[in-house]
């Protein structure tokens, strides 16, 4: 069975979350505050982040890009069409690039923010950075309108469709807790 040591609020382990999702695949979550810095974790993945899959008999899989080419290695091409990853190198080199934009531009620009200033420093020790949100996070409005053109995702990618998801996951997070500073009297980011 394969195991995913990952953070509920990770973008990129939301990510993988709705790959194995979509594969079908049985996994077991294990919860990882990567801010806890871990010995054990540290020794799946000495970059300390997550995700991280593993399967017994093989490595540690770190990182969302790579967690996805390995499931499409591993079980994709048992899959019927259409796979995650297209079979055609031109369709794979549009994949990547779409799951690059969404796993390191719009995660450096956006969701990463987010998560940390809304969710993680909530739950981190002062010492390590933690406490409560010290920067406005206003642009997750304009990434849902970047991606709702027609130049960014295309329809047929179907990793370029999760990673669409991701950026629609992220502005109702942007909602909730913008909604939640309103019920506890806190000032509304920008």
């Amino acid at each position: 069975m394969l195991t995913l040591f990952h953070h509920p609020f990770c973008p990129h382990s939301r990510f993988v979350r709705l790959v194995l999702e979509e594969l079908g695949l049985a996994t077991r979550l294990v919860e990882e505050r990567v801010w806890d810095r871990r010995e054990e974790f540290l020794m799946l993945n000495p970059a300390g982040t997550t995700p991280v899959l593993v399967e017994e008999g093989m490595p540690p899989v770190p990182g969302a890009a790579i967690i996805a080419e390995y499931l499409d290695e591993t079980r994709g091409a048992k899959l019927p069409q259409p796979r995650l990853m297209p079979r055609d190198p031109g369709p794979r080199i549009e994949v990547r690039r779409l799951m690059s934009w969404f796993n390191d531009k719009f995660f450096a620009e956006v969701s990463g923010p987010l998560t940390t200033e809304r969710f993680y420093k909530r739950h981190m020790p002062v010492a390590t950075g933690g406490g409560s949100p010290d920067k406005p996070i206003g642009l997750v409005h304009f990434a849902v309108a970047a991606a709702r053109s027609g130049k960014i995702v295309h329809r047929e990618q179907r990793y370029g469709d999760i990673g669409r998801a991701q950026v629609r996951q992220a502005s109702v997070l942007h909602a909730l807790t913008m909604l939640q500073e309103l019920a506890d009297g806190e000032d509304t980011p920008n």
